[in-house]
């Protein structure tokens, strides 16, 4: 045996037991026949399965308010969200990401979701990019990160090079960093200065972690994006009032929304919408706070966006 091959060995034996040293990794003996069962029989596994998992989210809730608070403040700085991740989970962090500017109107710069090895694993596994520090550093680099950006590893594992990497490079850049894993005592979670960690337990099909894993996840991203939205003014209630109007559902939907939030008749909504060049959150001030189009603007800009705020300063 080479020496080269005997490292490679040695390597491999190694990763071996730290897999088996995870949560997500755990073989579970009494699911070993369960290519066996009906499919109706495996189909309630599963969902008895998934019914677990906003327990185990749930005991990381005041972790993941106290890292959403440091998120926001930091947002209404200027600064980014920006998500790190491989393979499922950076899969995740690009769908939260690309799914913010349409939802609150962000610009595709404020929040960004990276994946190990570049757009092209979206959709192809781009083997060996998860293992790489360096990787993640690269791409932070070309972000020039600055303190008001937070920087969000995702890895099930907890232990995914890349996701590691991009959180202790933002950290040692004075940025804000979040560590989400579903392992205790991750070596993401000891990395980043707010570790979220949701241990789901073993999974259905053995370290299957696009599962259970992959369903917490998104459930603490959906949190993490739409409450900091939320803090930053992005809603009037639970209204989206910064939704961009951008085909014809949200067009109508731009509609609905002055509608519930002003109960005003439709005539009224198309001059309101007309008169702010269909800006839903114009479009309820001037109603409102019978203010015309220019003066609505002027309001929430010296608000920072908060139609509360410009509301109280319209009638005050």
């Amino acid at each position: 045996m080479t020496s080269s091959t005997a490292d490679a060995s040695s390597n491999h034996r190694s990763l071996r037991d730290e897999l088996e040293t995870l949560t997500t990794e755990a073989f579970r003996p009494e699911l070993s026949e369960i290519d066996q069962l009906s499919t109706l029989e495996i189909a309630k596994i599963m969902n008895a399965e998934d019914a677990t998992v906003p327990t185990a989210v749930a005991t990381q809730l005041p972790r993941i308010a106290a890292a959403i608070d440091a998120m926001a403040e930091r947002m209404s700085r200027g600064g980014r969200l920006i998500y790190a991740g491989a393979g499922t989970a950076g899969r995740l962090g690009v769908l939260d990401a690309s799914e913010c500017p349409p939802t609150f109107n962000t610009d595709p710069s404020e929040v960004v979701g990276l994946i190990a090895g570049g757009p092209s694993a979206m959709v192809t596994s781009v083997e060996g990019a998860e293992d790489s520090k360096e990787l993640a550093e690269a791409d932070l680099k070309e972000l020039s990160l600055t303190p008001d950006d937070t920087v969000v590893g995702v890895s099930a594992s907890g232990r995914t090079p890349y996701a590691v990497g991009a959180v202790e490079h933002a950290r040692a850049r004075g940025a804000l960093t979040i560590g989400l894993s579903c392992n205790a005592h991750s070596a993401l979670a000891a990395a980043a200065e707010h570790g979220i960690e949701i241990v789901v337990g073993p999974e259905l099909l053995t370290g299957s972690t696009r599962l259970k894993a992959g369903t917490a996840q998104k459930l603490v991203l959906n949190m993490l994006s739409t409450i900091t939205m939320i803090r930053l003014g992005k809603t009037y209630g639970n209204l989206m009032v910064d939704v961009r109007a951008s085909n014809e559902k949200l067009r109508a939907r731009s509609r609905r929304i002055v509608a519930l939030a002003t109960g005003a008749s439709d005539e009224e909504i198309e001059q309101a919408l007309a008169a702010t060049d269909g800006e839903v959150k114009n479009a309820i001030l001037t109603i409102l706070g019978g203010v015309d189009g220019p003066t609505a603007a002027r309001l929430l800009e010296e608000s920072d966006g908060h139609l509360r705020a410009a509301l109280a300063a319209s009638t005050g």
